[in-house]
This record gives structure tokens, sequence and C-alpha cells, in this order.
């Protein structure tokens, strides 16, 4: 179903906006002028943050609103008169188009991702339990110029199957029912990369098994955060299949 705010939601919208920003600058998310964050107001209307503002120092007014062309297309405020959308703008507007599901979307640049992407270190090699259950597997995508269409090429192919991806060398990009969902799965990319991080350090450690993993995907299944893709990539990584040779998880109806 599409996610649609009234007018009278959309100050606090606003300043759900601005709260993360603040946070995701406090807590080394993005440091700077870096990240951005934006909501959909309505099927064609996106609240964004502008560019070349810290996210920790940001006002509710100083937000945008464009259209899925990223033309802005609010009226100037004294506050935001003479900015502009995020240069990232287009990679969100990506991912409103290919699911009417997404509420918000979240760019950050967590540092130990960005290092495990670089040093080439998969987040399925350290799967965690609530990985698999909240997020699914997390894709890491080819390395693209950022605020460029080729960026916007390079989560094509991820985002209408995967709430959570990594962008090679330039962080992550997450999606959810509003700007604090997504910012959540920020913040459990960034544990799981300190964690993988720190398996690496201590010499390494096995996988979970194929069947610890099934049953995980039952939780996930049960919770209806389940994805079309999801058997198959699993079953690709984890081997997880009943004694028949078929998965023993499927995707919820819808």
């Amino acid at each position: 179903m599409p996610i649609y705010v009234t007018s009278a939601t959309e100050h606090a919208l606003r300043r759900e906006i601005v709260r993360v920003g603040k946070l995701m600058y406090e807590r080394g998310l993005a440091v700077a002028t870096e990240g951005n964050i934006s909501a959909r107001l309505s099927a064609d209307r996106i609240l964004t943050t502008p560019s070349g503002l810290c996210k920790g120092m940001l006002e509710p007014d100083q937000l945008v609103v464009v259209n899925l062309e990223g033309e802005r297309v609010s009226p100037a405020s004294g506050a935001n008169r003479h900015l502009q959308p995020t240069s990232e703008i287009p990679m969100h507007l990506e991912a409103y188009r290919q699911r009417a599901d997404i509420g918000a979307v979240v760019h950050a640049h967590p540092p130990t991702a960005i290092a495990l992407s670089i040093a080439g270190i998969s987040l399925d090699e350290c799967m965690l339990p609530e990985i698999i259950v909240f997020l699914g597997l997390v894709p890491t995508t080819a390395y693209a110029t950022p605020s460029s269409t080729e960026n916007v090429r390079a989560i094509r192919e991820f985002i209408s199957g995967h709430d959570a991806i990594v962008l090679q060398r330039h962080g992550t990009l997450t999606v959810g029912r509003d700007p604090w969902d997504a910012f959540m799965k920020t913040e459990i990319i960034e544990h799981s990369a300190r964690i993988a991080l720190m398996v690496r350090q201590l010499g390494g450690g096995p996988p979970l098994a194929a069947t610890e993993v099934e049953k995980l995907l039952a939780q996930r299944q049960a919770m209806g955060l389940m994805k079309p893709n999801d058997p198959a990539e699993f079953r690709a990584i984890y081997g997880a299949r009943d004694p028949n040779g078929q998965p023993t998880f499927t995707t919820s109806p819808g």
C-alpha cells in the first residue's frame, strides 16, 4: 500500500527527520555535511534534507519538498530559500519509484561498514540472527561515483528486494516505513559490521548452520518481512533445504 501523510502530520515528519539527522551525526554515522534523509509525503512529493548542511544541526523548516523528477516544488521560506535538495536525491527517488511501500530513505556513511566494503568483506560472512530476521541479506553494490546516475544504476538491481544495501566505499542505503525505521536499520548494519570486524581480528568463526537459518527465516516470514527473493538468495549462500531438497520457507502472500 502506498504511504501518504497529511499536511497536519508533515510538521511532525520534519521534526522526525531532524531527530534522525542529529542521531546520525552524534553516533558517527555521518560527519560534516555527509548523509541524507527523505520521506514520502504523497505519490509524487518527497520531503528531503538539503544539500551542504550538517545533518546534526538541521531545522525542520530547512527541509525541502521535491517531485519524482527531483525538482523542488515547495514554496521557499526564510529558512530554506537558498537551499537545494540533497545531491543524492536521484538515489532516493529510485527507491520510491520501485516500491510503493517505502515511506523513508536514509543514506549514511557508517565507517566500519564502509571499511569492510573496501576490504571486500561481505556482511553475509558474519550473519547475525537479528540481521536475518529483520533485514534479510544485505548486498554490497559495485563502486559508483556518488551523486551520479551511475550510483542510481548501482542500487537499481537491489532495492526492489532489499531494505538495506551497502554502497561500496560510500556508505549505506536503508529504507523503511518512516525515517526512524530506516535509521534503525542503518544502526543494525553498522553494529553487525563492527562484530564482523572483531570476528576477523579474533581469527574468524563459523557461519550459522543452514538449519538455524531456516528457523530464523521462519520467524522472518511469520513477521511478514520476507521478500520474494529471500528463499533463493539464502539457499544460494547457506544451502538451506528440507530433506526433499526443497526450501522449507516461502514468501508471504502479496
